[in-house]
């Protein structure tokens, strides 16, 4: 049998975790879109709810969709227009995924001290972030921190940016990025603001030490003066052309890479 009506009370349900951040949080399930990504969930051991599976893309993925068909989840075919209610995407592959919610609230207490870390405060562009969590896990971060106020890294546009790195990365979310620089200074480790500063330090002159965290802020404002303060230290990227600043998932790039860079 085909789900031909948009009507149809899952596919309302998954309508809805599509746009909407409170229906996420109250129903506990979020989206996955996209064959590869699905597959990635379950072999990172996301428990799957619901599957979401257009006749063409049956007939298209038929000896790849296994691990998703066995994986204990309610499957099921849908017609090509109700797959559009439920997609975000212009071109979808015609497979989606309803998964129950991932862990991400470990708390600061449990963080590696010997880790590297970026720190994340009001970012607001679903693709920002999720081009950062992507590349922090590229370059062998020890995780992310990230302020309530980011958007929701369960928003689709995110998860799609993450490439999947969403499901291995570890993220501790907290309320307060300044309450969070102050309690892991105290804990012993380095704390860097992120800063567009003549007088900050050059990261290209810096040696990040193991035990170190680098704070970047929102795409328009930067980091409020308040985290900045509350840092031990600050950092620039050095810019020779006429441009004032860079775009925050580039600059956090930069930045990962040279963290990163020379720990072995």
């Amino acid at each position: 049998m085909v789900i031909t009506s948009v009507e149809n009370p899952v596919v309302k349900l998954a309508a809805k975790l599509s746009v909407s951040k409170k229906e996420r949080s109250e129903q506990g399930l979020f989206l996955i879109e996209g064959l590869r990504l699905c597959l990635d969930a379950v072999e990172s051991g996301i428990r799957i709810r619901y599957v979401f599976i257009t006749t063409g893309a049956g007939e298209k993925y038929y000896n790849l969709l296994k691990p998703l068909t066995v994986s204990g989840a309610l499957v099921y075919e849908v017609s090509d227009s109700v797959f559009a209610k439920v997609c975000d995407t212009k071109t979808p592959q015609g497979v989606l995924c309803v998964c129950e919610m991932l862990d991400k609230k470990t708390q600061l207490d449990k963080i590696n001290t010997n880790g590297l870390y970026i720190g994340l405060e009001h970012i607001q562009d679903p693709g920002n972030l999720g081009t950062i969590l992507r590349t922090a896990e590229a370059v062998g971060l020890s995780g992310v921190v990230l302020s309530a106020d980011c958007c929701d890294i369960l928003n689709p546009k995110v998860i799609r940016a993450t490439m999947g790195g969403v499901f291995r990365l570890p993220v501790f979310e907290v309320q307060s990025s300044t309450e969070a620089c102050r309690k892991l200074s105290g804990m012993g480790l380095k704390t860097y603001a992120a800063v567009v500063d003549e007088d900050a330090d050059d990261i290209t002159s810096l040696t990040f030490p193991q035990g170190s965290i680098v704070f970047i802020g929102n795409e328009g404002n930067g980091l409020t003066s308040e985290l900045a303060q509350a840092c031990d230290y600050r950092l620039t990227i050095r810019m020779r052309g006429r441009a004032e600043s860079l775009n925050a998932a580039m600059a956090a790039g930069i930045i990962m890479w040279e963290m990163a860079r020379g720990q072995g």
